[in-house]
């Protein structure tokens, strides 16, 4: 595949990738205060439910984990099209719904909302617009601090959803369980972008066929990864957890395929990693790793730094290098990682519109 020299980095996808640092420490002093009104709202709720599209579908999915690891609540991710097609009658009196939209004015998410309050739910909002029909619809509204976002491909607006999804999920435990690594983030994040991306952008511009994997708290920051791969270079890429690309799908590696894994520096799926980069090898494939164990950068092919953080907290930093890496993956292949084509910042679901289509089947 022919790739380009990438021209000197100017681009806003860049610059908001840069800004994400400052972001999270504002959203972090911003939604820290609202936590005793989210403990009020969920007292005697024993679920949460999820709403979500797109970028921030990943975001969700880490809060997913992060809820039922760190505060016990069983968490799941709602099918919006159950609310907005099927339009069935749920009882969500014992339910918290947390709508996640950086925009707050998805369509979709917003009915959505406004179908779990009709079903006796209590609803959270995750935004980045103070004033959006999302937020102004909630019952607490977590606003997150990004400032605007010019660039389509969300990065700073991704990695202040979860930083929010964070501090919902401290607030649900039994106490301050993620406070001290939450404070960490941003000097974590601003680590990060120091990294050397450039031969892992130049290995990925040349790849003929791309998937992406990772697990457990991670997972959704490998999803993240392959969806903005999609996104901003015009890739098919396939996205899957460790386990699904175990069961099935790894019958297809074979020599030529580049397997992008984001594994974990801690916890009880971090060292499951490198039997999987042996594997993806020993099919064939070379291995891209991001993060992880010091073993589990040993034995992969090439590898990038992710942050000395705890496996909670992990995911909202690891995106970084991979943000970077695509950034410059599109200017090598001689696109545009600000305007990807027939997309922009609104998502919206039906075929009829002329924005981003829906990515999952929910």
């Amino acid at each position: 595949m022919e790739t380009h020299p990438a021209p000197a980095t100017g681009t806003r996808m860049a610059s908001e990738i840069a800004e994400q640092p400052t972001a999270a420490r504002r959203t972090l002093d911003h939604l820290v205060p609202e936590q005793p009104r989210l403990r009020d709202l969920a007292r005697g709720r024993r679920r949460v439910l999820l709403v979500a599209r797109g970028s921030s579908d990943n975001a969700a999915i880490y809060g997913r984990y992060l809820l039922e690891v760190v505060a016990g609540v069983p968490a799941a991710l709602a099918a919006p099209s159950v609310a907005t097609h099927y339009r069935a009658r749920l009882d969500l009196s014992d339910t918290v719904v947390v709508s996640v939209s950086q925009s707050g004015a998805t369509t979709e998410i917003v009915e959505t909302q406004q179908w779990a309050r009709a079903c006796g739910a209590a609803t959270v909002g995750v935004t980045n617009v103070a004033g959006s029909p999302l937020a102004e619809a909630a019952d607490v509204a977590l606003v997150t601090q990004a400032g605007p976002e010019v660039a389509v491909p969300a990065t700073k607006t991704y990695l202040t959803q979860m930083v929010a999804l964070a501090v919902l999920a401290d607030a649900l435990s039994d106490g301050s369980a993620l406070a001290a690594d939450l404070a960490r983030v941003p000097d974590a994040v601003a680590g990060l972008l120091e990294v050397d991306v450039s031969a892992a952008a130049s290995e990925l511009a040349a790849a003929d066929r791309v998937v992406v994997s990772g697990r457990g708290l991670l997972l959704g920051t490998a999803l993240e990864t392959a969806l903005k791969m999609e996104e901003t270079c015009l890739r098919p890429v396939r996205g899957y957890s460790y386990a699904d690309l175990r069961h099935g799908p790894i019958s297809v590696v074979s020599e030529g395929l580049l397997a992008v894994l984001v594994g974990a520096a801690h916890g009880p799926l971090a060292e499951p990693m490198v039997d999987l980069v042996r594997d993806l090898q020993g099919r064939g494939a070379r291995v891209l790793g991001l993060g992880g164990t010091p073993s589990f950068t040993d034995v992969c092919d090439l590898h990038l730094p992710g942050p000395d953080l705890r496996e909670t907290v992990e995911p909202i930093a690891s995106i970084v290098p991979a943000q970077l890496m695509i950034e410059q993956m599109a200017r090598r292949m001689g696109l545009d990682p600000d305007n990807p084509r027939g997309l922009n910042k609104v998502t919206q679901t039906d075929v009829t519109s002329s924005t981003t289509h829906e990515r999952s089947p929910r």
